[in-house]
């Protein structure tokens, strides 16, 4: 249902009226176009004034929803927006309640017109769940679904999710649900509490005829800044989303993180220590990779006995990405969430932003349903209160993420006690084994040549007892062995290694940290 005029003015004030003109009496060259520059001088406005938090007087039988009576209420499939057009995207919206207790505005845009989506009880199925108010038409939404015709041209299958402050989810063929995006982060893993800007408005194109992509803007809110926001969202084998973004920070932002991505890692084959029934690895992603001028790293994730923060420096950092790198069903084991399927997120930076550095965030977590890790971007110069700021950055959904990089990489860490060969003593606390697998680029020529292949490894602390590399004939690679020891206790390092064929580099860099406990 849309509204008309003078609903528009009396849900949303004067400025209701401006979103349902024409945008060709705007300006525009073309009738059919969504003015973008609506969204931004949105933002710039709201940055010039305190920031305001969103109602959140919910009604107490939504207020105090449980997770599985929340989930009970339901879009009515056949009350989804574009049903009615002949493309094959659909439109579904999220309920208020639980944990979405904050109202989001959904626009529709229509040949150039914007409408507000009135809140309308019978768009939802509520199922078991009873909710005895009448609740007013400038309501609101929690968030979006986005559907598409992904695996099946018969079945509509989920696209992309926008629902919780800023926090989005997409999919690309054959992938399931796991780590998420969001619009920005601000003070991640610093002292202060960090700060969630929500996207309180959206403007959702309709999509034309055929249409291959769709296209959103939306609206960021929080304490520190504003921002308008431009979605392209063309679905595929690896759905790929091109934000372009322009910020207004009402403040000065000690630590700005751009193109964040958020995952979970519990244990793995690097750190087992968590581990438990008969699972042999819990995790939405395994690594960090980042591509810079420098060439490509690789960072395995941990889940760390308290909260740690690295950070990979570069002068034009070109890409960075949380991967599941780990696509065998029988490392996970797990018939339901399919641990296996879950996509890896890559951030393109389009030419690069700058000077700065690509941060990872690891928090420690003794359940697989904390998202415990955060990776972004953090310009080298923080952001000060006035400035306008723009990005623009293309994301992929993978499967296959190893086609990333041209060299060859690193498919298995594992971590042990550093022992004399056939000692069935455990080895001194402050002396580790790291034992890296590479596979793929030019390896597997190698293998005729073994000798031709040598380690470059260092630390940051301690020093390196031993490293060599033998090949690995099972993954047409080769496998190093590196002992590393930390003299002094409660001490932490930061390993780095990778492979040449004389002074050439032939893979990507392997980085690793470990702790000294005594």
């Amino acid at each position: 249902m849309i509204i008309n005029r003078r609903e528009a003015v009396a849900l949303f004030g004067a400025g209701g009226a401006a979103l349902l003109a024409p945008v060709a009496a705007r300006g525009q060259t073309s009738p059919l176009d969504f003015d973008h520059g609506i969204v931004i001088e949105r933002a710039r406005q709201l940055a010039a004034h305190p920031y305001q938090p969103p109602r959140s007087d919910l009604p107490k039988t939504l207020d105090e929803l449980s997770f599985d009576a929340y989930r009970a209420i339901r879009f009515r499939r056949e009350k989804a927006f574009f049903a009615k057009g002949r493309s094959d995207f659909r439109m579904e919206l999220f309920h208020l309640g639980f944990l979405y207790k904050a109202p989001v505005v959904v626009n529709l845009v229509r040949e150039g017109v914007a409408a507000p989506i009135p809140y309308d009880a019978s768009l939802f199925d509520f199922g078991e769940t009873k909710v005895k108010d009448r609740l007013p038409i400038d309501f609101g939404f929690a968030g979006l679904r986005l559907l598409f015709p992904l695996n099946r041209p018969t079945v509509m299958d989920e696209l992309a999710v926008f629902l919780g402050a800023s926090y989005f989810r997409f999919l690309g063929a054959g992938q399931h649900y796991g780590l998420s995006a969001r619009g920005i982060a601000i003070g991640t893993g610093e002292a202060e509490p960090e700060e969630f800007p929500m996207f309180r408005e959206f403007w959702i194109e309709e999509p034309a005829p055929g249409a291959s992509a769709i296209v959103i803007h939306a609206l960021l809110d929080g304490p520190s800044l504003t921002g308008s926001y431009r979605m392209v969202i063309t679905p595929g084998e690896e759905t790929t989303v091109a934000v372009g973004s322009t910020l207004f920070p009402r403040r000065d932002i000690p630590k700005l993180g751009v193109a964040p991505l958020t995952t979970m890692f519990f244990y793995g084959e690097n750190d087992r220590r968590q581990y438990r029934g008969f699972r042999p690895e819990v995790h939405d992603s395994d690594g960090l990779l980042v591509r810079g001028d420098s060439g490509w790293t690789w960072r395995p994730l941990v889940n760390p006995d308290a909260l740690q923060k690295s950070a990979f420096s570069d002068p034009s950092v070109q890409g960075f990405g949380l991967l599941q790198r780990d696509r065998l069903f029988e490392d996970y084991q797990d018939l339901e969430v399919r641990y296996d399927l879950r996509p890896s997120y890559w951030v393109d930076s389009e030419g690069g932003w700058g000077a700065g550095r690509v941060e990872l965030v690891e928090l420690p977590t003794d359940n697989e349903t904390f998202d415990n890790v955060v990776a972004y971007w953090v310009p080298e110069t923080p952001p000060k209160a006035g400035e306008s700021l723009r990005f623009s950055y293309g994301l992929r959904a993978l499967k296959l993420a190893e086609r990333l990089t041209p060299e060859a990489h690193a498919v298995h860490t594992f971590v042990t006690e550093a022992r004399a060969s056939g000692d069935p003593n455990p080895g001194p606390p402050h002396v580790r084994r790291f034992i890296v697998d590479f596979a793929g680029g030019e390896l597997a020529y190698w293998l005729d040549e073994p000798k031709r292949v040598v380690t470059d490894t260092r630390a940051s602390v301690g020093k390196i007892n031993a490293a060599y590399v033998v090949p690995n004939p099972e993954i047409r690679g080769f496998r190093l062995f590196l002992d590393h020891e930390i003299e002094q206790p409660n001490t932490s390092a930061e390993l780095r290694a990778l492979l040449k064929v004389g002074d050439r580099v032939i893979t990507e860099a392997w980085v690793f940290p470990w702790t000294r406990r005594d």
